[in-house]
């Protein structure tokens, strides 16, 4: 099976908030492999996993990490695939650092940065960059469109109704 999306987690206590990037992409059928690389701590490891990812099928790589979150930025440096960032909350600063760390990247070294912790829409980005060669994929995501919009339309009827009484 290939697996054309690179989940790649600092830590594996940012699994629990990836778990939605996975279930996500499982909605979509796309697949993909989780990693855990550090930059800090596995510089070696981060640059032969970006070097080797085009190589192995990868096509869009999600890199969740905390506090100084360097590691989607890292991987990014590396490649010339997509690369998206999940800045994860907590630490001192609760996640604002992480948020800054991932999305202001030099000229030339892009990362699409997703909000805190929003893992969901890391995995709708990598599938709206798929879907661009994949009319499959383009179709689950007009879907998913009408899905949410039915979604908040029953909200609001419910919502008006609550109200009425």
């Amino acid at each position: 099976m290939t697996t054309p999306v690179a989940i790649v987690i600092g830590s594996d206590s940012d699994w629990a908030a990836m778990e939605k990037c996975a279930a996500q992409l499982d909605q979509f059928g796309v697949g993909y492999s989780v990693q855990v690389i550090s930059a800090h701590r596995t510089p070696q490891a981060a640059h032969d996993f970006a070097a080797s990812a085009r190589e192995r099928g990868v096509r869009v790589i999600i890199a969740a990490a905390g506090m100084s979150a360097a590691l989607a930025g890292v991987l990014a440096s590396l490649t010339t695939l997509p690369v998206i960032g999940v800045p994860m909350p907590g630490g001192a600063m609760d996640g604002v650092d992480a948020l800054l760390s991932t999305a202001m990247m030099p000229p030339g070294v892009p990362v699409a940065t997703v909000g805190l912790g929003a893992a969901r829409n890391a995995a709708i980005l990598a599938v709206q960059i798929l879907a661009v060669s994949d009319k499959a994929l383009a179709d689950k995501l007009a879907a998913l469109k009408l899905e949410m919009a039915e979604e908040v339309k029953a909200k609001s009827k419910a919502l008006q109704a609550k109200l009425a009484k």
